[in-house]
């Protein structure tokens, strides 16, 4: 059974960082695309950053290009994202995904994700 557990969510002033992790397990971490999104209140879910088995390829939504950074550390089955100059309208409840494939696909539903962490709550005031 996959299991996915994020970490790193808080409150945040405007400007700031954060940086959410998310372990995996119940398969091979290493082979599988990962993925990050979030649900702000009374919002769809909305896709915020991906990256392939091996770190060759990440892929971000608009919102937060040039804001957000995500990695992974396959020797830990970690994915990080990596959250700067913090807005307001970043609230939300972010979520830990794992493909059903080696990457993400941006033309599939959700990305093509397949398991899905908790979430964890991530407030910027202002």
């Amino acid at each position: 059974q996959v299991q996915l557990v994020e970490s790193g969510g808080g409150l945040v002033q405007t400007g700031g960082s954060l940086r959410l992790s998310c372990v995996a397990s119940g398969r091979p971490f290493s082979i599988y695309g990962m993925a990050w999104f979030r649900r702000a209140p009374g919002k769809e879910r909305e896709f915020v950053a991906g990256i392939s088995w091996s770190a060759g390829n990440t892929y971000y939504g608009d919102s937060v290009k040039g804001r957000f950074a995500i990695s992974r550390d396959n020797a830990k089955n970690t994915v990080y994202l990596q959250m700067n100059s913090l807005k307001p309208e970043d609230t939300a409840v972010y979520y830990c995904a794992q493909s059903r494939g080696d990457t993400y696909y941006p033309g599939a539903e959700n990305y093509g994700m397949e398991y899905w962490g908790a979430g964890t709550l991530v407030t910027v005031s202002s």
